[in-house]
């Protein structure tokens, strides 16, 4: 007997829209669309007497099997046109919730989401955005100059760099800031393809290689830098350490703008970990001095910040600061009811301590005659992981220390392993970090001699 095909499916293909342009919500409502499709089918099997399953017959409605001739194509419908807008997909973005921005990081993507309007035009629907717009708009941003969002705050983008042309000016964004913009835009574009408004980001590889390295960006400050720095007027003696801290006197404060860069050089820590320490933050562990750095909210209700998860820390306190007086100085602090450590700087505009003393660490390098190209504050940080370096120091150690990460997450899969570092260890391998350079006998009040002196 010859076999016979009988095809009561006459389309290849099944469409049903989902009616809904949020992904979350599609994800709900695919399967209640499946099960209709698979009630189709089964009723095609029906139809020609092939076995069934009864519970797939009824629809999700709890309806009878939908009834469909054999013949029938389903066409697909026209997919729904986009009206999500640029403006509005920005604002979605960055309103959020699982946004947990800094007030400096919030001023960033809000310049961003400025210069982004203004190309694009707020009103422009998010899939118009061509990749070759994106070309457009990073090569307008290389002809930016630097600061343009302080210098010109009123200026459109376009306004701007006519502006900076008429002025001659030669001083451009940098690489590294300009491919930081791509970044906040691009991150809109990659929430944006995570919520379904977009199939791919048109940002995508449009950053800029950058022709300065890494380790090119900053120098440590050179052995006569340091000896300027420490030898300066408000460490051997100046009028005061507000206005007068460059004038030689006879006053020998010794608060904050004395301590930070003490501190920096002989532990690694940030300028704002330092600006931040309370007090309480200076423990005692295992008989060990040590600073602790961590983020959270501090004892008076204000917020503390670090850069990575592998920041928070525990660095000991360098045998050279104990000789110069610094635990001295914080059982001080303590005994005077201060919470803070260094309760003179206050906050700067975008919530940081370190602002207004960054400022002054600047002018401070022209009057000590030690400012020089690409040295700043942070600068001590270089000095301190050359000082590492030279010690040779464990990497692990070191990067411990020093809170540095070696991968973007902030951690790598060794460091779950273990219990850690006691702090006596970590505290011979930070005393092993010496200047030789450098003397600081005129800062010591223990009187005890350096060892690290030339």
């Amino acid at each position: 007997m010859p076999t016979v095909l009988l095809t009561v499916w006459g389309g290849r293909e099944v469409w049903r829209s989902l009616d809904t342009d949020s992904y979350a919500m599609a994800l709900r409502r695919i399967h209640r669309v499946a099960a209709d499709v698979e009630a189709e089918f089964e009723q095609a099997r029906c139809s020609i007497g092939r076995a069934v399953d009864p519970k797939l017959l009824a629809t999700t409605d709890g309806d009878p099997a939908i009834s469909m001739p054999s013949t029938s194509i389903v066409s697909p419908p026209a997919p729904p046109p986009s009206t999500r807008t640029i403006g509005d997909v920005y604002d979605r973005f960055i309103a959020d919730p699982k946004h947990q921005w800094s007030k400096r990081t919030q001023i960033a993507h809000a310049t961003t989401r400025k210069w982004v309007i203004e190309v694009f035009d707020e009103d422009t629907p998010l899939t118009d955005i061509t990749r070759e717009g994106c070309r457009d708009f990073v090569a307008l941003l290389r002809e930016m100059p630097r600061s343009a969002h302080q210098r010109y705050p009123d200026m459109t983008v376009r306004e701007v760099i006519a502006a900076a042309k008429i002025k001659g000016e030669r001083r451009l964004i940098s690489t590294a800031n300009l491919n930081a913009y791509i970044n906040r835009f691009g991150g809109v574009m990659n929430w944006a393809m995570n919520e379904g408004y977009l199939d791919r980001n048109p940002l995508k590889g449009l950053k800029l290689p950058d022709p300065v390295r890494k380790r090119d960006k900053r120098n440590p400050f050179s052995p006569e830098q340091l000896r300027r720095i420490f030898n300066a007027p408000i460490y051997t003696g100046c009028r005061d350490d507000m206005n007068g801290y460059a004038v030689p006197g006879d006053q020998r404060p010794r608060r904050a703008r004395f301590w930070v860069p003490l501190i920096a050089l002989f532990s690694g820590l940030r300028l704002n970990e330092i600006c931040q320490l309370e007090v309480s933050d200076i423990p005692e562990i295992d008989g060990i001095p040590c600073f602790r750095v961590a983020s959270g909210v501090s004892l008076t209700g204000d917020e503390k910040r670090v850069k990575t998860n592998a920041s928070e820390r525990i660095v000991p306190v360098h045998d050279e600061l104990v000789r110069c007086g610094f635990l001295a100085f914080a059982v001080s602090q303590r005994l005077c009811g201060e919470t803070n450590l260094f309760p003179e700087l206050p906050f700067g505009h975008l919530g940081y301590r370190s602002t207004t003393i960054s400022r002054w660490f600047t002018r401070f390098l022209e009057n000590a005659g030690a400012a020089a190209p690409l040295t700043c504050f942070h600068s001590f940080r270089h000095n301190f992981r050359d000082g590492l370096r030279e010690a040779k120091i464990d990497r692990d150690v070191a990067f411990l220390l020093g809170g540095w990460t070696t991968d973007g997450k902030g951690t790598v899969v060794a460091d779950n392993y273990g219990s850690g570092y006691h702090p006596r260890a970590l505290a011979e391998a930070l005393n092993a970090v010496r200047f030789p350079v450098l003397n600081l006998d005129h800062l010591a009040v223990l009187g005890l001699r350096s060892e690290s002196r030339a």
